[in-house]
């Protein structure tokens, strides 16, 4: 499997920052609600929540794991890796953000807004993403985009979270 860098460390630095700033921007709250999508969505609303907290917004926190949520779960196999749900906060009329890291079929959006509901029912649910990759086969869109990259179907994207944060692409077949 061969993979090619898309992003360094800079540029993924820097679509965060802007993210964090369009996000403080549309909120008319004094208090943004972000949620992320456990694995990489939690660790890009980790970097958006610091960013905006040091700019001085209030920011409540949460992660939902969508594991058994998924439309393919009979193709993953018999034990996905399930990682805790954690909703400190009453989502009940609230105006989310729901952060994932790399947004394709919307399938996983889909997913987590199904997971979302079931903890009570948001005012609004608004979509930030670091990288869109295009490929949409459900009617999802972000509010809020780091990066684009049109990926070809036969590979992933993939988030790589060290201490230099970097976008790659890899073939799958």
């Amino acid at each position: 499997m061969s993979k090619v860098v898309l992003f360094e460390h800079q540029a993924v630095a820097t679509a965060l920052d802007q993210m964090a700033s369009e996000i403080a921007d549309r909120v008319a709250e004094t208090e943004v609600c972000l949620i992320g999508i456990q694995r990489g969505g939690a660790k890009v609303a980790d970097v958006i929540q610091q960013r905006l907290e040091q700019a001085g917004s209030s920011v409540c926190r949460g992660n939902l794991d969508i594991s058994f949520y998924r439309d393919d779960l009979d193709t993953i196999g018999p034990n996905p890796e399930v990682r805790p749900s954690d909703l400190p906060f009453d989502v009940s009329g609230k105006h989310i953000w729901l952060v994932d890291d790399v947004l394709y079929t919307g399938r996983t959006i889909r997913a987590a807004m199904d997971v979302l509901f079931d903890y009570g029912r948001p005012a609004s649910i608004r979509l930030a993403v670091l990288v869109d990759r295009g490929g949409r086969q459900l009617p999802i869109c972000a509010h809020c985009t780091g990066l684009l990259h049109a990926a070809p179907a036969d590979c992933t994207v993939d988030l790589i979270t060290a201490e230099i944060w970097r976008i790659e692409q890899r073939q799958v077949k």
